[in-house]
């Protein structure tokens, strides 16, 4: 088991498995009373983890039984196993905590929409397209405006659910596609089709960084800019070694610095604390956690001399969750860091993801992560469906977006005495896609 704070980003241990036997249990053909018990088994190994693990004895007054018993009730009447993959992701769903979720089986069928989205203030916006996509011959845009998929609406706080399912849960060979373009009255609606591929019949299981996303390691990778006395540190995830963290702060010439967390889902808990300690002069203590027994607080111990002086600017945006929410929280708490953009992602809890398997011939391996902790913040309060508020709240428009013009930037960069502009600061960091057909 791994205890982490991060949203939605886990990698269990790989596993050898024969595809074949896997694809046929979890694309719905076969499905009979065999199956259906299966179902139910994995139901129930789902149910005692909860039961065993999460942070809160009484489940937020749910009565675990009752809601687990009405799932296997649901099982009855599934007529597939893609059906009851999503029974089973669902009952965890309706508990409405970030860091409780199923994680079924993988299958060698890997699905590329083509397109991203992103929550930006109170409205959903396309973010990227893949050339050469479907997305990208229907006319689908950066700055386009998300009114529907497949006629649901997204909303900021559950888009995650919907990213989750379609990629995770329910992969589509058509997504149904309603966008308002920038300086239209009239909403028009696609059919994207998906880029789909299959893996060789035996391949090396591992759960990707994310529910949705081309998995380049491009994207994953720390960059750096430097505009005179100013550098800029995209920081795309704290999963990696803490160890690292002390490498990473050398590359920070003396002056100023802006931390982009936008898009950083989080990652290890000992990386953040390590990393709030490379700005502190002193030790602090970032947060209590609230769990069945008691834990010690999650502490950061200052790097004394060795801890970055100069000024401090934090990007955050809705996708930056967890980790980077109470490293953005704390700077503010401290007085240590200004912090702009959006409100973040308000996902900040402690989990553990578990693996399991069934079989024994021809193994399924599945998983499920189980909230472990409440992080409670130095000012009492949780960020959980709440997120860090800005300092200073600037958010890209649609025209923005199409144009590649990124404002939150170029205003950092103003706080900190330098000077460029939004159709430069978009230039920085661009999203890399991966060549060949992306995997989940």
């Amino acid at each position: 088991m791994k205890i982490s704070v991060f949203r939605r980003l886990f990698n269990p241990a790989a596993l050898l498995i024969t595809m074949a036997a896997l694809f046929a249990a979890v694309s719905g053909q076969g499905f009979d009373k065999l199956e259906r018990d299966r179902m139910k088994d994995m139901l129930k190994m789902v149910k005692n983890q909860v039961k065993d693990n999460y942070y809160d004895p009484n489940y937020h007054g749910i009565d675990i039984d009752a809601r687990f018993k009405k799932a296997d009730e649901r099982l009855n009447q599934v007529t597939s196993t893609s059906q009851a993959l999503g029974v089973i992701a669902q009952v965890l769903l309706d508990f409405d905590d970030s860091h409780l979720f199923f994680m079924p089986p993988e299958t060698n069928r890997s699905v590329e929409y083509g397109w991203r989205m992103q929550p930006i203030g109170d409205k959903v916006y396309i973010t990227e397209v893949k050339p050469g996509s479907d997305a990208d011959k229907n006319g689908i845009k950066r700055g386009d405006e998300v009114i529907a998929i497949n006629n649901f609406q997204p909303a900021r706080g559950d888009i995650w659910k919907m990213l989750y399912y379609y990629n995770a849960i329910s992969k589509r060979d058509v997504m149904s596609l309603t966008v308002l373009k920038p300086g239209t009255e009239k909403p028009s609606t696609f059919d994207v089709k998906s880029e789909l591929s299959k893996s060789s019949a035996v391949v090396t299981l591992t759960y990707t960084k994310q529910f949705y996303g081309s998995y380049d390691e491009e994207n994953y990778k720390n960059r750096f800019v430097t505009l005179g006395d100013i550098t800029i540190w995209k920081m795309p995830t704290f999963e990696y070694d803490p160890e690292q963290v002390g490498g990473l702060m050398s590359k920070i010439p003396p002056g100023s610095l802006i931390l982009d967390l936008r898009g950083n889902g989080g990652g290890f808990v000992k990386t953040m604390e390590k990393l709030v300690g490379s700005f502190l002069d002193k030790d602090v203590k970032i947060a209590d956690l609230k769990g069945r027994k008691k834990m010690d607080p999650s502490i950061a111990k200052s790097r004394g001399k060795a801890a970055f002086t100069g000024k401090l600017v934090v990007l955050v945006d809705s996708d930056s969750g967890s980790a980077a929410e109470i490293f953005a929280r704390v700077m503010q708490l401290e007085g240590r860091a200004k912090v702009i953009g959006d409100v973040s992602a308000g996902a900040v809890m402690q989990s553990v993801q578990i693996s399991q398997e069934m079989g024994d011939v021809s193994v399924i391996p599945f998983g499920v992560s189980v909230t472990h902790a409440d992080v409670i913040m130095s000012d009492g309060k949780s960020l959980e469906h709440t997120g860090v508020t800005p300092d200073e709240l600037v958010l890209p428009s649609g025209s923005d977006l199409a144009a590649h013009r990124d404002p939150t930037l170029a205003r950092a960069v103003q706080m900190l005495g330098g000077t460029i502009t939004p159709e430069e600061a978009g230039k920085f960091f661009s999203y890399s896609w991966k060549k060949s057909k992306s995997f989940l």
